[in-house]
């Protein structure tokens, strides 16, 4: 498949143009023109590069790429290994942050959803992207350790573990102040992927614990939904690279 042609059906689905995000959407890094094998992973780091030149890809497609509002442009270190890298291998770096966490589908928090098996799901909030909805009644204790087994990590609670709910809300990533619009909503408990100092004594005080789940654990299946997609459509090889990390 053309790298043009993927790229227009991926902005066609994802819609970049709706958010003002924090790194820009779409092709990063040109390379080679043709594309037949895709590695897909939560961030454009060495290991993931190194493991695309391995595996002969022809494009990386992560949810956070690169050129960050507000970094250093400089060319040194570790940006300049990484370009260095994917440059001499002429593999193309994709990128889509925000339209990745907010897709109705394919989205990290569409599929966190799935993952809770919540119902009457509804988004509120900035930018609608605090979703809630209803889940099965459990306490969060009970609903804690089945997402450490889930997302393969330990998840914290901030608050209480032992109160019982039955509705929830989740913003997948770095959404600690979301935690007030869950509280807002009269949300059971809140989810999301990193906490602030300030998120322990709110959920103490509100009544609404925190399950803290990981960044980059709750930002895994995105990337993969839309992996999954491209290769039902396409018929484009998709491999996921999964380089761990425990924030």
């Amino acid at each position: 498949m053309q790298r043009d042609e993927l790229l227009a059906r991926l902005n066609v689905w994802l819609e970049p143009e709706k958010f003002k995000d924090y790194a820009p959407n779409g092709l990063q890094v040109q390379g080679r023109a043709e594309i037949s094998r895709i590695v897909t992973a939560v961030s454009a780091t060495q290991t993931v590069i190194d493991k695309a030149v391995e595996l002969q890809a022809d494009a990386l497609l992560v949810h956070h790429g690169w050129f960050w509002r507000g970094e250093d442009s400089r060319l040194i270190g570790v940006k300049k290994n990484r370009i260095k890298s994917i440059l001499a291998a002429d593999i193309n770096l994709i990128a889509y942050h925000l339209p990745l966490d907010a897709h109705p589908e394919m989205g990290n928090n569409a599929c966190l959803g799935k993952l809770l098996h919540a119902t009457h799901v509804r988004q509120s909030g900035e930018g609608d992207f605090v979703w809630s909805g209803e889940i099965e009644p459990t306490s969060v204790r009970d609903l804690s350790q089945r997402l450490s087994k889930l997302l393969h990590r330990p998840v914290l609670v901030l608050g209480n573990e032992d109160k019982q709910i039955h509705n929830m809300a989740w913003c997948s990533g770095a959404a600690a102040d979301f935690l007030e619009e869950a509280i807002a909503i009269g949300a059971g408990a809140y989810l999301s992927g990193e906490a602030a100092e300030r998120s322990t004594h709110l959920a103490r005080e509100s009544g609404v614990p925190f399950l803290v789940c990981g960044h980059h654990a709750t930002e895994r299946f995105g990337i993969q939904a839309l992996g999954a997609r491209i290769e039902k459509e396409f018929g484009l090889e998709c491999i996921f690279v999964d380089d761990d990390n425990p924030i």
